[in-house]
């Protein structure tokens, strides 16, 4: 056989791990990531900031970022490092129990089948998290030829290899995969670089197991995985450990014509950060140990609950959620290097929520809508610290209850044009890391606040899109957050504080507060036109006009923008199959620039990075690859001190590879 000719083709089978997409989600904000690109990259995070407005808390992916800094949002309102969307892997959440961050390292896009971003506040069947949106993931339902192998080499000392297999027997399909990643990094310091500073290196790992059969008329998944990071955070010192994973166990049946559809899903889920700071001189050739966070294990366990009734006409869903998290951080205290104490703060965190949604079509209108009422209740937290200063505090049980809801209307023009427009509203309680996890960035030092109100968010979109001659679409929107968790300036070094200690000369004590509302409007467009045969393109662009109300409790804030927010962000990605055996692609990313501190006095710069890609096909069951991610180099800042000193992200990389299909 020809090495150009298709293999045979086989017969595939398909089981659904989750509900369908609800009729009535046709009336919001949703994109849709091209399969493709998760093809070609080796990175879920890049792939997903692909699509307008979605970013991390700071600009460096999860090759050289902490995991802390990890959150995702969903639309430039406020970047949180504690995410701001909600992420799920065939309806199961992924962010992390203690932090709300997500392990991006955990999750291969070789894993991943689908990927689409829901945009606006996740009143309904997502829930409490879903402050700005949630970006639902769906697990590769297939392993071509049965088994795969991907591995690779860079600069930087970098490599990587991924395997995945399917094996089908007749009680079901089990999958697994495993995936290594080592980086030697790059030293993010460039202008005033002293001998403190050193590489940001990586090693992670990640295995995950799943099991899917037919039961009767419904189909049962089972998962297992697990993940570990060690990173070096750029100084002497500095840098984390991190390991988790997740269990979950689910029960599926598809709606159609007279069947109720139905979802069951229980999950488990633990994490244990340990991560290291230091204090640096300001000649950057000394550092002094800091702080020790040696650990910081979370647990968390979750179930929710769906019954779907669907028709060509109409649907209706009812489903409840249930949340628990518990977990502390543990610190053994320094003070000019030397050993001063311990400390240990957490808590528990409970949420529960109840939801009704409905749709119905009638002639070329869709209008939809649902709500939920959710109780949250914050228990047992705790703050001891032994040393220089004593403390001993065990904040009262908090607890409220907080209704949600959205609706929405979609009117087709013509077959290929609609309009839509919708309002929602959602909530976000604070994560255990928010209300207990004191942390440090160099001279930089932000306090817990165990008294934190949950974010609110209220918001109106309107949008316009068509599917011919090519899919487009493109929306307006005006979102406000009530009562947003922001690390707010509170004190300037040379000082001591009873919780952060010493905070040297050059260094700023933050708080986390409700820091008042974020007022946001903007718009989004996105467009995929398929240029010629073989030639695929998608561009977006996002704007979003954001500005702090700090009311009574921050008027110091009050028309500043919100920390690592930028206003304008630009993507762009094209594949083109340029012959049986080459695949051409490449990928583009603006982002202007944004402040590293809430008063707007640390600027960061805007930049644009270019990557790109070729694939060759060298046999029927085998292809390499060479890539370059940052091509042009560009200097792409990713923070700034209060001295100055500037942080930048990865420079240009060139990488080789070779992706195998095994036979099974």
């Amino acid at each position: 056989m020809p090495v150009d000719q298709p293999p045979s083709p086989q017969v595939v089978i398909v089981r659904a791990a989750s509900l369908p997409r609800a009729p009535g989600d046709a009336a919001f904000s949703i994109v849709t990531i091209d399969p493709k690109r998760l093809q070609l990259s080796e990175r879920l995070d890049d792939v997903l900031m692909s699509a307008p407005g979605v970013a991390l808390f700071r600009r460096t992916s999860s090759l050289g970022a902490n995991p802390t800094t990890q959150g995702i949002s969903v639309r430039s309102i406020a970047g949180s490092a504690a995410s701001r969307a909600l992420v799920t892997l065939d309806g199961v959440p992924q962010n992390d129990p203690f932090g709300g961050w997500v392990i991006w390292t955990g999750l291969p896009p070789e894993t991943i089948g689908a990927a689409s971003v829901i945009r606006g506040a996740g009143a309904g069947p997502y829930g409490a998290g879903a402050l700005t949106g949630t970006i639902a993931l769906a697990i590769q339902q297939h392993v071509e030829g049965g088994a795969i192998a991907d591995v690779e080499a860079g600069d930087f000392g970098y490599g990587r290899a991924v395997g995945a297999a399917e094996i089908d027997t007749t009680a079901g399909a089990l999958f697994l995969d495993a995936s290594g990643e080592r980086s030697g990094g790059w030293i993010p310091v460039v202008h005033g670089r002293g001998a403190v500073d050193q590489p940001l290196k990586l090693g992670d790992e990640s295995v995950s197991e799943r099991f899917e059969a037919d039961v009767a008329d419904a189909v049962l998944t089972e998962r297992v995985s697990g993940y570990a990071e060690d990173r070096d955070a750029g100084t002497l010192f500095a840098g984390s450990h991190d390991q988790g994973g997740q269990a979950s166990l689910g029960l599926t049946r598809q709606p159609g014509d007279g069947v109720l559809g139905w979802r069951f899903q229980g999950r488990v889920s633990g994490s244990n950060l340990a991560n290291t700071s230091a204090s640096v001189a300001a000649s950057r050739n000394t550092a002094t140990l800091a702080d020790n966070q040696y650990a910081t294990p979370a647990i968390g366990a979750g179930f929710n609950a769906a019954l779907r009734a669907q028709s060509a006409a109409a649907s209706w869903e009812v489903g409840a959620d249930l949340r628990d998290f518990d977990g502390a951080s543990h610190d053994r205290l320094f003070a000019l290097g030397k050993a001063t104490g311990f400390r240990t703060a957490g808590g528990g965190e409970a949420i529960g929520g109840v939801y009704a949604e409905g749709s119905r079509a009638s002639g070329p209108f869709l209008i939809t809508g649902g709500a939920r009422l959710d109780a949250w209740d914050d228990y047992d937290s705790s703050l001891v610290q032994t040393g220089q200063t004593r403390l001993d505090q065990h904040p009262a049980d908090r607890g409220g209850v907080v209704p949600t809801g959205r609706i929405g209307v979609r009117r087709d023009l013509t077959p290929d044009l609609y309009l839509r427009a919708a309002a929602y509203a959602g909530f976000r309680p604070a994560t255990l890391n928010e209300l207990h996890r004191m942390f440090r960035v160099g001279n930089d030092v932000t306090e817990a606040n165990a008294s934190l109100a949950p974010e609110r968010l209220y918001g109106v979109e309107a949008g316009v899109g068509g599917s011919a001659p090519l899919a487009w679409d493109a929306d307006v929107f005006a979102n406000r957050v009530v009562d947003p968790v922001t690390n707010v300036t509170i004190g300037k070094g040379p000082g001591t504080s009873p919780l952060a200690g010493f905070v040297p000369a050059g260094g700023t004590l933050f708080e986390r507060q409700n820091a008042g509302a974020i007022d946001a409007s903007g718009f989004e467009a996105d467009v995929a036109w398929p240029l010629a045969p073989g030639v695929d393109l998608r561009a977006a662009l996002a704007y979003a006009h954001a500005r702090v109300d700090g009311g009574a409790v921050a008027p110091q804030l009050t028309g500043l923008r919100p920390a690592e927010t930028p206003e304008e962000v630009a993507t762009a990605a094209v594949v083109w199959s340029a012959t049986q055996r080459l695949t051409v692609s490449g990928a583009l990313r603006y982002q202007s620039g944004a402040f590293d501190d809430d008063l707007n006095t640390r600027k960061i710069d805007g930049g644009t990075e270019v990557d790109a890609r070729a694939d060759w096909r060298l046999g029927a069951n085998a292809t390499a690859f060479l890539a370059a991610d940052n091509l042009f180099d560009a200097p792409l800042q990713s923070g700034r001190s209060a001295t100055g000193v500037v942080t930048y992200a990865a420079p240009r990389m060139i990488r080789v590879g070779l992706a195998l299909e095994l036979a099974p």
